[in-house]
C-alpha cells in the first residue's frame, strides 16, 4: 500500500502515524515508548494557556518537553486568545517546535470553562484564538478539533476553513462530536468532507485500535495521516505493526513474551523515576492495566499489581508473572528481548 507523506510545516514526518495527545496518558515516558516503536510524531499532554499554574506538579510534567524527539509538539488549551498567544510564546521559549491547540477535549471540567471542544459553539472566537496564536509564534501551529458541538451542529468543515485561512498548517480531527464523548462510531465521512475542502494536511482520529483499522482510516478519509490514541494503551508496539503491514519485507514483528516482558519493567522503572515513587506507582496502575489486556491468565497478576503501593512490589509482581519465560522463549526472542529492555529504560 502506498502511504501519504505528511508533512507539518517544514518537518516531513517519517510515518504518517501519530501518538494523540491523551491528558493523563502520553506522559513523557510513554512517548519516548511509542517513538521508539515508530510513530511519526508525539504530542505532549494539553498543558492550559494560563501561565501562572504551570508550577504546579502536573503542568512541570506535561510541560517535560522530548527536546531530543524532532519535531517537539507541545498542545496548549484555552480560551482567551491573548493568553493562548502568550502561553504559546512561552512553550517556543522552552523548545517547542509545533505549537497544537486543543478544541477536540470533552471533559466537562474543560468544557465549563470554555475551552476545548466547547469552543466550536463559538467560531468567530475561534478564529480570533487560532489567528492570535499563529501571529504568536514562528513555528507550525496546528489544530485538534471535533466534528461538532453535537449531531445537529457539526461544522467541521466550516472550522477546518477557518483554521486554514488563519494560517494553522494541519488540522486533526476526531470523527465525533462534543456530546458523542467518545459512544457511538466515529463518523469518518466528516473527516473526508473535511479533507475534500481545504488544502492543509489532515489527520484521522477516532477508533483507531488496530493496524488494520489504521489503514482502512486512511482509505475511507483520503487522509495525509492518522492519529492513534486509545489503540496505543498497553499497545505502544502498534506502530511497529503498522510498518510490518505496510512493508511485509520488514523484519518480523511479532511481540514475544520476553519482549512484552522487557517493555513493562522499562516503562515501569521509567515512571517510578519520572514521578517519583509515591506518584510513579499510581500512575502506572492504568498503565499495567492496559498491558494485561495483552496477557494470558493475567486476573490475578493484574489484581495484586494494581493495588501494592511501593514501586519495588510492582516490580516484582511483574517479574514473577513473567519467570517463567526464560524457558519457553526462542534465542531470538531472548535476544530482541535483551535489547529491548536496555532501550526501554533510555
Amino acid at each position: 500500500m502506498s502511504l501519504p507523506s505528511l508533512t507539518i510545516g517544514p518537518y516531513e514526518l517519517s510515518s504518517p502515524f501519530v501518538l494523540a495527545p491523551m491528558a493523563g496518558i502520553t506522559d513523557a515516558p510513554f512517548r519516548r515508548i511509542c517513538r521508539r516503536f515508530g510513530a511519526g510524531m508525539t504530542t505532549s499532554e494539553m498543558t492550559t494557556a494560563d501561565t501562572s499554574l504551570w508550577q504546579t506538579p502536573k503542568s512541570r510534567h506535561r510541560l517535560d518537553l522530548d527536546l531530543d524527539a524532532e519535531p517537539v509538539a507541545v498542545q496548549i488549551a484555552g480560551s482567551e486568545p491573548g493568553q493562548m498567544a502568550n502561553a504559546a510564546r512561552a512553550c517556543v521559549d522552552r523548545g517547542a517546535q509545533i505549537i497544537d491547540i486543543n478544541m477536540g477535549c470533552p471533559a466537562k471540567k474543560v468544557c465549563r470553562r470554555a475551552a476545548g471542544s466547547a469552543l466550536l459553539q463559538d467560531e468567530k472566537l475561534v478564529a480570533d484564538i487560532l489567528g492570535a496564536v499563529v501571529e504568536a509564534v514562528a513555528v507550525p501551529v496546528t489544530l485538534k478539533y471535533r466534528t461538532g458541538w453535537d449531531r445537529d451542529h457539526r461544522n467541521a468543515v466550516r472550522i477546518g476553513r477557518i483554521a486554514e485561512d488563519s494560517g494553522i498548517m494541519a488540522l486533526a480531527i476526531h470523527g465525533r462530536t462534543r456530546e458523542d464523548r467518545y459512544r457511538g462510531e466515529a463518523e469518518y465521512e466528516t473527516i473526508a468532507r473535511v479533507k475534500e475542502n481545504v488544502t492543509i494536511p489532515v489527520i484521522a482520529n477516532g477508533d483507531v485500535t488496530t493496524p488494520e483499522k489504521s489503514l482502512e482510516v486512511l482509505r475511507l478519509t483520503n487522509c495525509d495521516g492518522v492519529m492513534i490514541g486509545r489503540g496505543a494503551q498497553g499497545r505502544p508496539w502498534i506502530f511497529r505493526e503498522l510498518k510490518k503491514i505496510i512493508d511485509p519485507t520488514a523484519v518480523s514483528t511479532q511481540l514475544g513474551k520476553r519482549e512484552l516482558r522487557d517493555i513493562m519493567l522499562g516503562h515501569l522503572s521509567e515512571l517510578h523515576r519520572f514521578y517519583g515513587e509515591h506518584t510513579g506507582v499510581r500512575v502506572a496502575r492504568k498503565h499495567l492495566t492496559w498491558y494485561c489486556e495483552n496477557l494470558e491468565n493475567a486476573e490475578e497478576f493484574r489484581h495484586r499489581v494494581v493495588r501494592v503501593a511501593s514501586a519495588r512490589e510492582q516490580i516484582c509482581l511483574t517479574k514473577r508473572y513473567f519467570s517463567g519465560i526464560e524457558d519457553s522463549g526462542t534465542e531470538e526472542e531472548k535476544e530482541t528481548g535483551s535489547q529491548s529492555q536496555q532501550e526501554a529504560a533510555l
